[in-house]
């Protein structure tokens, strides 16, 4: 997006009548309701960026604990109770 940044493009959507009163409601007094679409648009684009990051974290965890776990199990074989 770096050499694309500040440049607009321009698209249609279409949204119902009580969402667009929604949207009015929150933008305000300037009623820039392009500028309010764009920053909600970005904040779902980090959750989910955000959301797969965390996915990929999770999953190398639990990849290592399986193999953690793996481990723990072998040396506890030769453990030898009293």
């Amino acid at each position: 997006m770096g050499y694309f940044f500040g440049m607009k493009v321009k698209t249609s959507i279409s949204l119902s009548p009580q969402t667009i009163d929604e949207i009015d409601e929150i933008a305000g007094a300037d009623k820039n309701r392009s500028r309010l679409i764009e920053q909600a648009i970005a904040e779902f684009i980090e959750r989910h960026r955000r959301g797969r990051r965390e996915a990929r974290d999770l999953d190398i965890l639990n990849r290592s604990a399986e193999e953690l776990n793996r481990e723990m199990e072998d040396i506890l074989e030769y453990q030898v109770e009293p």
